[in-house]
């Protein structure tokens, strides 16, 4: 009678335990995207476009960003995407020159930073051949993501809608450098993101921009 009494206990024991595992068993997080290839491009809008003329300032692409038509494009290089979370750095090569008056700013090496409170982009920054170092220039607010991000074909994620605005700390040195007041904020544009995941061998989709 006692060895089935314990049994008994023993029995609910374990079914009591199975249970409880079952309600704890943790959810698989969605997996990160390793990026090497695509392609970001910008939309340069009329705010943008007529600052430049009023304030008297050139633009144009250095390395293997491109400048056609209103349109900026850069090589996505690398970086990583959590597809579960959306917090992503996105590495670019390429980039864009200003120049007025005998002063000329370049701005490269883009990195698109989804990590921190807010979305920023960030690049290197050479005054006049001087590096300065590496600065956030624009801030990005991104449409409504539906989470968890899913990959289309090639491991491709395409983000369209990202606004681009000037940021406080990139208006302040263009206006240092150039004289002028270039205000934060500005509307930059909108940009569409190609991240392509690391393609091993396969060649780039994005092998040589169109110039």
């Amino acid at each position: 009678m006692l060895n089935t009494i314990r049994s008994t206990k023993i029995s609910f024991a374990l079914a009591a335990l199975m249970a409880l595992t079952t309600m704890v068993a943790p959810v698989s997080a969605a997996p990160s995207l390793n990026l090497g290839d695509g392609r970001t491009s910008v939309i340069l809008s009329s705010e943008f476009l007529g600052a430049l003329g009023a304030l008297g300032l050139s633009a144009g692409a250095i390395g293997d960003g491109t400048l056609r038509s209103g349109v900026a494009g850069f090589p996505v290089t690398g970086g990583v995407v959590d597809l579960g979370t959306a917090k992503a750095e996105i590495n670019h090569s390429g980039g864009l020159f200003l120049a007025a008056g005998g002063n000329r700013v370049e701005l490269s090496s883009f990195n698109i930073d989804t990590t921190g409170a807010s979305a920023v982009l960030t690049g290197l920054v050479t005054v006049n051949g001087d590096l300065l170092g590496r600065v956030p220039l624009f801030d990005l607010t991104l449409p409504a993501l539906t989470l968890p991000l899913r990959p289309q074909s090639f491991n491709t994620l395409f983000i369209p809608n990202v606004n681009v605005t000037l940021s406080a700390t990139a208006a302040s040195a263009l206006s240092g450098v150039f004289g002028a007041t270039v205000p934060a904020g500005l509307n930059i544009g909108t940009a569409s993101v190609y991240a392509v995941g690391d393609p091993g061998g396969r060649p780039s989709f994005f092998n040589r921009p169109i110039r």
